[in-house]
């Protein structure tokens, strides 16, 4: 009931418009313009088909790949950092901003909505939402990945704890609900690396 509660007492305009202008600075797919530029070239047609840094890096080496992680970084702080100045510190208008700002990097319209893989901007969203959430998600990857010594499994593993993360550290139901939507479309986002990983596991298992 508090959910309820909370969702009709929302500035639902207000967040509304933050979750758009997220949207639009999200759309923004640093990737993607810059291998255009530099190559001519569509990165979606290339490598894995994402216009995320590491598909970049592939093209264009390491300064490829940090130019895109420092531009989807960028947008991802942003995007939720106006919202806040916007909205007078709502976390409700910030939490939506968080949504809308992957959602714009994820499936940005200009390029028919299919863009890179998210996990960049939302944490840059998540360390202008709330630092603590932001680097619980961080920590909870890095201690996964000191014993799995891959990155996939325990970045997603991270993002299926955000919800419970978000709730620890906020007690806020409307935001915990936002990074369950979060966490959805990032695990969604990452679905084919995902089957081609368990598939890899299956294999190494079978030799075993």
């Amino acid at each position: 009931m508090e959910l309820i509660e909370h969702l009709q007492m929302a500035n639902w305009p207000r967040g509304g418009a933050c979750a758009a202008m997220a949207y639009v600075i999200g759309c923004f797919t640093t990737g993607y313009y810059l291998v255009r530029v530099r190559t001519g070239q569509d990165v979606r047609e290339i490598g894995s088909g994402s216009a995320g840094a590491r598909n970049v890096g592939r093209i264009l080496g390491k300064p490829g790949f940090f130019i895109t992680v420092l531009g989807d970084f960028a947008k991802g702080y942003l995007a939720v950092l106006l919202a806040y100045k916007l909205a007078g510190n709502d976390p409700f208008c910030a939490a939506l901003a968080v949504i809308g700002v992957v959602a714009g990097h994820l499936w940005p319209v200009q390029l028919r909505f299919h863009g890179g893989k998210g996990v960049v901007t939302s944490m840059a969203a998540l360390l202008a939402f709330d630092y603590w959430v932001a680097f619980t998600t961080a920590a909870l990857f890095a201690v996964i990945f000191i014993f799995a010594r891959k990155t996939l499994l325990p970045a997603m593993f991270a993002f299926i704890c955000l919800p419970c993360t978000c709730w620890f550290f906020t007690h806020n139901d409307v935001a915990t609900c936002a990074m369950t939507a979060l966490a959805a479309a990032i695990l969604f986002a990452h679905r084919k690396n995902l089957a081609e990983e368990f598939g890899t596991l299956k294999s190494e298992h079978r030799k075993i």
